[in-house]
């Protein structure tokens, strides 16, 4: 980290965002790394696919760590992803994926030395479909909001928003069981399962769920345009399809709150949130996307590390323009998010947050390899100085 002030600062800024801005151009030459997952057939209804993915960037920060005039340029491996898919018999279906990422990517600190990377479990849960309805069990990512569901790979911006704050173990997922139906192909499903929740190994402070009670989560959605068929989502379909869908999700958990077990350092967690979509294809080839959620947090009142109590929202306009250049088409995006903090344990998490982001992507096949530049603008109380960031990030994927 480097300190430099006034002007000097600005200047530097620019011309690092011209040098990010350099490599996109380089990168639109290359070829599309597009595919489908890699499968190997068994007998009877038996096959087993593989896939991966991988998400990089390269940004640069102003004001970084409560530092005025403090810069950092950082490479980040920002995860990478193996994928597993296996069918046992018709109706018995498995999920094996792994990550590797940055240690400190949840805590949004800077760790790309490249030598703090952790490879984990992420998802690891069985499916069976029992006349129209699918169980699921073990750790997978709970009934939630679409962001969640959607995961990083499958937003239609790069960065994961921040209003986004429903209890995990480790990237949204959690150990439980779960429901899921839909009706019409996808045109109005639900799920809702029971899941770990609260527990010594997720709590920085003495865990206030002695009774070991369950998370409940549950999310209802209806789609008054095209279907979205099956539990996970996305957040764009880049033309091939149009969507306008409608959600509510919602997480209760006794006792699921708080630093400690007394009455006063103990409390209920309930999270609810509603999310909506609309991608329309216009006559002319172009995509207008349209993305919007609203989130309620609550814990009794109760401080706590690890959750929140408050409400945020975010709101997220995109363009796919019509003609390809190069590879892919360009995508030019805006989003705002805030949130409004009321009750943590942790000084820093307090008081408003306000994003504001603009850039553009380059999909050249999806979400299976895209490239984005960006800016964002991050306001936080927590933080004396609000920090602008220019990044590009590159996502590629096989699957």
């Amino acid at each position: 980290m480097k300190k430099i002030g006034g002007v000097r600062m600005l200047h530097q800024c620019k011309r690092k965002f011209l040098g990010l801005f350099a490599i996109l151009l380089l990168c639109m030459a290359l070829p599309s790394l597009a595919g489908a997952w890699v499968m190997i057939e068994g007998d009877g209804d038996r096959w087993m696919k593989f896939g991966a993915g991988l998400r990089s960037s390269l940004s640069t920060s102003n004001n970084i760590d409560n530092n005025a005039g403090g810069n950092a340029t950082d490479f980040s491996l920002d995860n990478m992803r193996l994928y597993t898919l296996t069918q046992v018999r018709k109706n018995i279906v498995f999920e094996f994926n792994t990550e590797v990422r940055n240690t400190n990517q949840r805590t949004g600190a800077n760790n790309s030395g490249g030598l703090t990377h952790d490879i984990f479990v992420l998802d690891a849960r069985t499916t069976l479909s029992i006349k129209g309805f699918d169980i699921w069990v073990g750790k997978f990512l709970p009934p939630s909001d679409r962001s969640n569901l959607n995961g990083p790979y499958f937003l239609n911006v790069y960065d994961f928003p921040v209003v986004q704050a429903y209890p995990a173990i480790a990237a949204g997922r959690d150990l439980g069981a779960m429901v899921f139906k839909e009706y019409e192909g996808g045109k109005f499903k639900w799920s809702y399962g029971i899941f770990e929740g609260r527990t010594n190994a997720t709590n920085g402070d003495t865990n206030p769920d002695q009774s070991d009670n369950v998370l409940h989560a549950a999310r209802f959605t209806y789609n008054f345009w095209d279907p979205e068929p099956g539990y996970y989502t996305t957040s764009a379909y880049y033309g091939a399809k149009d969507v306008l869908a409608l959600a509510f999700a919602f997480q209760h958990e006794e006792d699921g709150a708080g630093t400690g077990t007394t009455a006063a350092t103990q409390g209920d967690f309930t999270g609810w949130n509603i999310d909506l979509l609309m991608e329309k294809k216009l006559s002319n080839g172009g995509v207008v996307n349209l993305e919007g959620a609203y989130y309620n947090y609550d814990t009794d009142d109760i401080p706590d590390t690890s959750l929140i109590q408050g409400e945020g929202y975010l709101a997220l306009a995109s363009y796919l323009l019509p003609d390809r250049m190069g590879w892919g088409k360009f995508q030019p995006y805006v989003r705002y998010q805030h949130i409004a903090r009321r009750h943590s344990a942790v000084e820093t998490n307090l008081g408003n947050r306000s994003v504001t982001e603009g850039g553009i992507n380059y999909i050249i096949d999806g979400h299976n390899a895209k490239i984005l530049a960006g800016y964002s603008s991050d306001a936080n109380d927590g933080s004396t100085q609000t920090v602008d960031t220019f990044k590009i990030g590159m996502q590629f994927q096989l699957l």
